[in-house]
């Protein structure tokens, strides 16, 4: 039953019986109830009746569902640690008192240059709210400066063959995300990227940081992974999908395979044909640290694929791409592994 049917309802019934009642007059638990039924337009135009009714409007667990509902997919704990690091910083007041102390801290204005290097590592273009009337309404807040594109938010981005992470801001009249990304300044990442290409990042390893690997020794033929990239050591890392592989000296055959007690691990990125040189790489499970060269690129840690969606949604990815990795024209090399030192 919608929230306007209960409402219409109890207000009939109360009719015949002679009974004069407001909505404040209704049980805390009913009054609870429909509230809960209410759209956030809805809830908007109710909290504008009366001052009890603003407060109840703008309580927390009332916008946990509609956040959940819409920016559930898109929005995840890195983005809310941020979101509490906005809302900190406002109460404080320390980041309110000029231009470029909002500006460095991430509250300022997209008029002007980004900082290069963020107090926080999210944006929010106007701060306004967190003095007004959203000043104790933390998820209402947040709710709008999302539906606002104020609060551009960290996340990251399938783009081709590699995810990036980024800041994404977006439009509510287009429903698509814009995307920047730091990398020798701000710059623009794309303008027109759906929901699908949008991921909530599943660790919270920034993108100029080498992610440490905790299951190397895991790590056999047929899993799934994704692995840190990078074409410079001077810039960000993306992720790629990958498929740990067998050695070339071991058949396939599992009842004989050693290859997972093997030192070299083979990792294969079946997005390019199988003559490519970047088909196939070989690193050291030893080695800790960063590898690779600027022939391969330089391969930072590795994040084992436990759950079958992500899995799936990268098989569906390179299925789609599989035509375009293959007229890219590869040059044949002698030998399809590439052995990183």
């Amino acid at each position: 039953m919608s929230s306007k049917r209960l409402l219409s309802g109890i207000m009939e019934k109360n009719e015949e019986r002679g009974i004069n009642m407001s909505l404040m007059d209704l049980p805390e638990a009913t009054l609870d109830c429909i509230l809960k039924w209410l759209s956030p337009i809805e809830l908007c135009v109710m909290s504008m009746v009366c001052a009890s009714l603003r407060d109840r409007c703008g309580s927390n667990h009332l916008w946990e569902k509609h956040m959940e509902f819409k920016w559930g997919r898109v929005i995840g704990e890195v983005a809310y640690k941020e979101w509490q690091c906005h809302i900190r910083k406002a109460k404080e007041g320390t980041l309110l008192g000029d231009y470029f102390t909002n500006l460095n801290g991430s509250l300022g204005s997209l008029s002007g240059t980004w900082p290069d290097d963020l107090y926080l590592g999210s944006y929010l273009e106007d701060c306004g709210n967190l003095n007004g009337q959203f000043s104790n309404k933390f998820m209402k807040a947040m709710y709008f400066s999302l539906e606002t594109g104020r609060f551009w938010f960290p996340a990251q981005f399938y783009k081709g063959l590699t995810i990036y992470n980024a800041l994404f801001s977006y439009d509510s009249k287009s429903d698509i995300f814009q995307a920047r990304q730091h990398n020798g300044g701000w710059r623009f990442l794309g303008k027109n990227i759906g929901w699908d290409m949008v991921r909530i990042p599943p660790i919270e390893t920034p993108p100029y940081t080498l992610h440490i690997t905790d299951c190397f020794y895991d790590l056999k033929p047929g899993d799934h992974i994704e692995i840190q990239r990078r074409g410079i050591t001077e810039t960000h890392y993306g992720w790629r999908y990958g498929v740990i592989g067998h050695m070339e000296s071991c058949n396939g055959n599992e009842n004989y395979c050693h290859c997972q007690h093997n030192e070299e691990l083979v990792v294969e990125f079946k997005q390019y044909p199988e003559a490519s040189y970047m088909r196939k790489v070989v690193l050291n499970r030893r080695n800790s640290g960063e590898q690779g060269s600027r022939a391969t690129g330089f391969f930072g840690g590795i994040r084992k694929l436990h759950n079958h969606h992500d899995i799936h949604l990268w098989n569906n990815r390179l299925t789609a791409q599989a035509l375009q990795c293959f007229n890219l024209g590869f040059k044949k090399p002698t030998n399809n592994l590439t052995y990183i030192a």
